[in-house]
């Protein structure tokens, strides 16, 4: 199969940040391996009860919240485009000493190999700018829901794509995320190094300054009601959905509020907008 080219000139985008991504984060291994996670409450409060289940963690990045579910007792198996990325999560596990399988793959290509191969999983997980990566929900969505078991749950972390209508200093100046359009972009930024700390709970440092990224990358912009609207129509039942008026790690605004949890909070002269959400579906029991 020819691979597509905007997938490939992502892949290659997301390649070009990890270094700089990583060089932010104190020894991760020796974190993870005394105990550390890099896990939020809402997340695991969507997936439930983890330890003994099979987790799939889709888009799962440079691998620490994949181990972080790893070192409660889930059985995983990460999943991510970049190449650059998936090195540093094997190394990573190796480490750290706690076990996980890392696939380099296309997230549509590795469903539909897994629900042929007949993988099936009790928990998938996927959070924290992953929808914006996606070219067809409907796809993803039926893949999910393919390789999943009977009574599985996925579980999803996002942005919300109601703060995508801001500008950084929280001024309205974009219209409504809908209908997967795309959005070239410069490239992946150093978001990691711009959070100063909250992506970094192993430790901050400086590391990388300055990170221009020479790939570009092109997002798809989605809208909540056609994530929800993706897995209903794959099957899949909707358990809870949850909007949030703070973020979790990342610093996508000017004048944010920091938590001491690691949260960023809008400042006190900007109305309370949702910034994040999360939602639980399942697959029900009687379905094969």
């Amino acid at each position: 199969m020819t691979p597509d080219p905007i997938t490939e000139q992502n892949r290659r985008s997301w390649n070009a940040v990890v270094p700089a991504h990583t060089s932010h984060r104190a020894d991760e291994a020796a974190f993870l391996r005394d105990g550390g996670s890099t896990l939020f409450p809402e997340e695991m409060a969507l997936l439930g009860e983890i330890r003994g289940r099979r987790l799939l963690h889709l888009l799962c990045n440079t691998g620490a919240d994949s181990l972080s579910l790893a070192a409660q007792g889930a059985i995983v198996t990460g999943v991510d485009l970049s190449d650059a990325a998936i090195a540093h999560a094997r190394a990573l596990s190796a480490a750290s000493g706690i076990p996980a399988t890392f696939v380099q793959a296309d997230v549509y290509a590795y469903l539909a190999a897994a629900a042929a191969d007949g993988q099936r999983f009790e928990r998938i997980y996927a959070g924290y700018g992953v929808i914006c990566w996606l070219r067809n929900l409907t796809a993803f969505a039926a893949g999910i829901a393919r390789v999943l078991v009977p009574g599985g749950r996925f579980a999803l972390m996002e942005f919300h794509p109601a703060s995508n209508m801001l500008s950084a200093d929280w001024q309205l100046a974009y219209d409504y995320p809908r209908g997967g359009a795309p959005l070239e972009l410069p490239g992946v930024g150093d978001y990691v190094g711009a959070a100063e700390g909250s992506l970094s709970p192993s430790g901050f440092l400086p590391g990388v300054r300055d990170f221009t990224n020479p790939e570009p990358c092109t997002l798809y912009r989605w809208g909540v009601g056609e994530v929800v609207t993706a897995l209903a129509q794959a099957g899949l039942r909707l358990r809870e959905l949850r909007e949030h008026c703070y973020v979790n790690g990342e610093r996508p605004f000017e004048r944010m509020v920091p938590a001491a949890d690691r949260r960023w909070h809008a400042p006190p002269d900007v109305p309370a907008i949702p910034l994040m959400y999360g939602l639980a579906v399942e697959k029900d029991s009687d379905d094969e």
